[in-house]
């Protein structure tokens, strides 16, 4: 399977931005739709963002929309998830996946065909 790594995650204040990253190994991202998910503890796993590999089409879940966005960066075969006005609801670990094409991030149920879930990156929302 394909092995992505995910980096980027940190505590912040409510408010506060940060910026995930998800790194590709042995292939091209470009090729890919990348996929951001999240789970909070006792919670179900969240569809989070999607960019496709089709003129860089994006989704978004409505809780994130207009806050979060996501982008490549194929020099560096890498997917940022840019995440601003933070709120301790963001509070999550976050994995990246790469697919064919975006899922409905509406399916909790969600799981690449192409790659596993790593250990992916912890962020902390609290003041």
């Amino acid at each position: 399977q394909l092995q992505l790594m995910e980096s980027g995650g940190g505590l912040v204040h409510p408010g506060e931005s940060l910026r995930l990253s998800c790194t590709a190994s042995g292939f091209s991202l470009d090729l890919h739709a990348v996929i951001w998910v999240r789970q909070a503890p006792g919670k179900e796993r969240e569809g989070v963002s999607c960019i496709s590999t089709t003129v860089d089409f994006t989704d978004y879940a409505d809780s994130v929309k207009g806050r979060f966005t996501i982008s490549r960066d194929s020099a560096k075969n890498t997917v940022y998830l840019q995440m601003n006005s933070l709120k301790p609801e963001d509070t999550a670990i976050y994995y990246c996946a790469a697919d064919w094409g975006c899922p409905d991030l509406g399916d909790n149920s969600y799981s690449s065909p192409l790659s596993s879930w790593g250990q992916g990156t912890q962020v902390t929302v609290s003041s």
